[in-house]
């Protein structure tokens, strides 16, 4: 069903298109011609599953197609633009009255011609439909596509989450459009959750570079029924009538459950860590031990998780981590096989360090591509593995023995800084109390030098008529004492 058409009054030609003034709204693909008649189709069916409506403020249309009143919400006024029996493109609720709410089939895309179509109200808005879409997933043997319908024209692009450069479709002007994911495809990174039940993220993002709030994100699944199946064998001997076939068989086969471990080069299992350099080994397995399968591995990576960095495994390995990430992922798709395996011709290195060919007749990485990639089962498994650097061993070591640890290589010992502390105290001390010493000496001499200073200084004068006195009078002077000489 077409959306619009043009009648043209000359020729009597008319065209119809799948566009009209909502799907290219923005685009200015409209002109003026003389001489045509521009028609719209108001009753085809457009998407209504994921809807999105721009609130404009202020403002409420004068004249509207569906008014009706008592409505409980403003949700239930938005279902009913969305179930209304004509292409409703906008709404008000409670602007006009209490619970009241009005639908109209224009926006702004079809009000460019008229003049005024708005009522300045402050505290009233009008809800106007934006864009729509419809998403459908088809479950196919060996991928999922997710099939998107729009009400408008897109642009940008369709890419699994966490895969936006290496599984996405780029959409241009386009109402349809879809995006493919198959099981096998590490790229789209589809996630199996139980049995026959296949999940992954869709994003649908509008811009080409960046991630906006108007950008949809999908989760989609695809589930299978994988039950056993009865299968009969009934052979006719070509007697008919009341004879009963003389052979009736009836077989059930199971799906093989294969799983993938991460074993040591002896095939141990070990923990789910491992430390850089440690030999490891992938064990690939039927865990039914009945089961007539073979199987064969093909196409083992480890990846980051981060859609960054992956390299390709081929034989056994030492452990590794990415830089980015301490959790390694494997992956690999596994073929199964009835009743047993095409052998491949692989390359070995023998002891003298030439490559020689050997056949392997399973379990081993295959080499060439499968035309049944439908029957390929995807298996997943991780190990966290640690560095060997050592920094996380060495700050519980050195928060067991305490920050205050102080190493002094050149002397080869170790001392604490309490240890410091005191010796450093002791030491100080003892210059304190030295130079109190040395001062207290110091005064103590300052002190007798001035005192005798001030003897040496006292003078004894004697008159000129002793001076030519005997020797016995000036003996009796000094005996007489300090005292007495100073009357004279």
């Amino acid at each position: 069903m077409r959306k619009s058409a043009n009648y043209n009054n000359e020729t009597g030609d008319c065209e119809l298109s799948n566009m009209d003034r909502i799907t290219l709204a923005g685009s200015n693909a409209f002109q003026a011609a003389n001489g045509y008649d521009y028609m719209e189709n108001n009753c085809i069916e457009e998407p209504t599953k994921l809807c999105e409506f721009k609130k404009l403020n202020g403002r409420i249309l004068k004249t509207v197609d569906s008014v009706y009143q008592d409505v409980g919400s403003a949700d239930e006024c938005r279902e009913l633009c969305l179930n209304s029996p004509y292409r409703c493109h906008s709404y008000d609720y409670g602007d006009t009255g209490e619970m009241v709410c009005r639908l109209s089939h224009h926006s702004r895309a079809t009000l460019a011609d008229i003049q005024d179509p708005y009522l300045e109200v402050p505290e009233a808005a009008t809800f106007e439909l934006s864009s729509c879409y419809n998403v459908s997933i088809d479950c196919r043997s060996g991928d999922m596509v997710a099939r998107i319908q729009t009400s408008k024209l897109f642009d940008g692009k369709i890419y699994a989450k966490g895969s936006p450069n290496s599984c996405v479709r780029d959409v241009n002007s386009s109402l349809e459009f879809e995006l493919s994911m198959a099981y096998d495809n590490l790229e789209c990174n589809v996630r199996k959750n139980g049995l026959g039940r296949y999940i992954n993220d869709v994003v649908i993002q509008h811009h080409d570079k960046i991630v906006t709030s108007s950008d949809l994100g999908l989760a989609v699944t695809c589930q299978y029924d994988l039950t056993n199946k009865s299968v009969t064998n009934e052979v006719d001997l070509g007697v008919h009538g009341d004879i009963q076939p003389a052979l009736s068989e009836e077989v059930t086969v199971d799906s093989p459950n294969v799983a993938m471990k991460i074993t040591d080069r002896n095939g141990e299992d070990i923990m789910q860590s491992a430390e850089v350099g440690d030999p490891l080994a992938l064990k690939f397995e039927i865990l039914d031990r009945k089961s007539p399968y073979e199987i064969f591995v093909r196409e083992l990576v480890a990846m980051d998780g981060v859609d960054s960095s992956e390299i390709v495994l081929l034989s056994h390995f030492d452990a590794f981590k990415f830089p980015s990430s301490e959790v390694v992922q494997f992956r690999a798709l596994v073929t199964p096989c009835m009743p047993t395996c095409e052998p491949v011709q692989c390359d070995q290195e023998d002891s003298t360090g030439d490559l020689r060919s050997v056949i392997s007749f399973g379990k081993r990485r295959r080499r060439r591509s499968t035309s049944a990639a439908h029957e390929d089962m995807l298996l997943v498994q991780s190990i966290q593995i640690t560095d060997k650097f050592g920094f996380e061993q060495d700050l519980n070591k050195s928060g067991s023995i305490g920050s205050e640890a102080v190493f002094i290589p050149n002397d080869g010992l170790c001392i604490n800084v309490a240890g410091l502390i005191v010796a450093a105290t002791v030491f100080l001390s003892a210059q304190l109390a030295i130079i109190a010493a040395w001062t207290f000496i110091w005064q103590r001499r300052r002190l007798s030098s001035k005192l005798s200073q001030d003897g040496m200084s006292v003078s004894v004068s004697l008159p000129s008529q002793l001076s030519s006195s005997r020797t016995d009078s000036l003996c009796k002077l000094y005996d007489t004492g300090y005292i007495h000489s100073r009357r004279f």
